[in-house]
């Protein structure tokens, strides 16, 4: 590294000192209240797991967060640019600097540490369930809140086995459901594994509290009739009909992505989609005149971004022992309805700069023109962090900080202003 490279660091960053972790992480405040339809109005804040005393230069200015799907991951495979770019912010870069980074998901169905796993192994690095948010953790918050809870999504008994980890108490599933009852869902039957794995109950006396859609169903049908007939009981008990369909439970889901980017060469449907059928639907069957409680978590809530921030906070505290917050949030993404509109809302009430990137490697499709607009697009995962950190480096050679000479040349890139909605202005 230059000497004039080495200038960046100067007064800015935590360069060879040692940091101890603190022993614990403050609780968080119970997750706010939501009307019907709404978002989430407020989170509590993630927790962060104990690391090891660290001695390394770190960059205290600036962060990255990453969507998943479609920009590091597609098809359960790392696309390729990602494994480089997380060698990048780990230190293989010009200027010999860790940047500290997030991952935020609307992705779930497995425990934060098993997605982290998955992860690590994608991108050939370690990644910790301090930096990643799946679109379900923030409902760990809820926990206390709701007494039985019908847990919907995923692959066999996972999402129960998170919504226990997360500490809610009697955590139902439609397995159990259609196991004490196989009429429930005409066109599905249980397989011998499901059924063994289902729990008995007797659900003439099981009052359900609150349905969570943990992550994307394996049975659109089976999930929705049973959404249904819980949305349409009196107050949450299955075989009851409401007179005036307005007695159900609230329904949560983890994100309201309507397409994700997967193995195939056109998106997916996604858990957005089976919201607005099983609400389409109970509209029809109610002849319009029910009320339905439904409410999201995950981008592009402002809330979730929010819950994001915190964590990046504690993150940084605890893995590098940076206490003021970031300057600039570089947050990356493939999905405009859902990354950039997320971001550029938050940018307008945060005390920091979030500044919106889209990738081309996912949902968003080239030559199109997206509603909400990022602040630069760029081809992949790799170009967004060498545009960040190119822009970092901009920023200390405009206050002198650093020698124009020492920068890095980048091309084919140009950033445009947005508004509040994320329109060109």
């Amino acid at each position: 590294m230059s000497s004039q490279q080495t200038e960046f660091f100067k007064d800015n960053l935590p360069t060879q000192r040692e940091v101890t972790t603190p022993d614990s992480v403050p609780s968080s405040p119970e997750l706010g209240s939501s009307s019907s339809s709404d978002s989430i109005a407020s989170l509590g804040s993630p927790a962060s797991p104990i690391s090891p005393p660290i001695s390394q230069p770190v960059a205290d200015s600036f962060v990255f967060a990453f969507d998943i799907d479609g920009v590091l991951v597609r098809g359960g495979r790392a696309i390729p640019e990602a494994i480089q770019a997380m060698k990048v912010l780990n230190g293989e870069n010009e200027y010999g600097i860790q940047v500290p980074h997030i991952f935020l998901t609307n992705g779930g169905g497995k425990t934060e540490e098993e997605r982290c796993g998955d992860l690590s192994g994608q991108l050939k690095c370690d990644i910790k369930p301090g930096q990643f948010i799946c679109g379900h953790t923030p409902m760990r918050e809820m926990a206390e809140k709701y007494g039985t809870v019908l847990v919907v999504g995923g692959e066999g008994e996972k999402c129960r086995h998170v919504a226990e980890g997360y500490g809610f108490k009697d955590v139902v599933t439609p397995g159990d459901i259609i196991k004490h009852n196989a009429a429930t869902t005409p066109f599905r039957k249980l397989t011998a594994e499901e059924h063994a794995n289902s729990r008995e109950r007797d659900f003439s006396d099981v009052v359900i509290d609150a349905v969570f859609v943990f992550a994307d169903s394996r049975d659109w049908a089976g999930d929705i009739q049973i959404m249904l007939d819980v949305a349409m009981s009196k107050g949450g008990r299955l075989g009851t009909r409401s007179e005036t369909n307005d007695e159900g439970p609230p329904f949560y889901f983890s994100h309201n992505d309507v397409v994700w980017s997967a193995a195939h060469e056109h998106v997916r449907l996604g858990m957005g989609a089976l919201r607005r059928m099983f609400e389409v639907t109970f509209k029809d069957l109610t002849g319009g005149n029910g009320v339905l409680h439904t409410h999201a978590f995950g981008k592009p809530q402002v809330s979730t971004f929010e819950f994001a921030s915190r964590l990046m906070g504690q993150w940084r505290q605890t893995e590098h022992g940076l206490v003021a917050p970031p300057e600039t949030v570089y947050f990356v993404g493939d999905t405009p309805e859902s990354d950039i509109r997320g971001t550029n809302a938050v940018n307008k009430v945060a005390d920091n700069d979030w500044y919106s990137i889209l990738v081309k490697t996912g949902v968003y499709q080239e030559g199109t023109e997206p509603a909400y607009k990022p602040r630069v697009t760029v081809e992949n995962v790799l170009d967004a962090v060498n545009h960040g950190i190119k822009r970092e480096m901009d920023k200390k050679a405009a206050k002198g900080q650093i020698s124009k000479s020492a920068l890095i040349p980048e091309s084919g890139i140009t950033e445009i202003a947005v508004d509040m909605d994320g329109i060109t202005i």
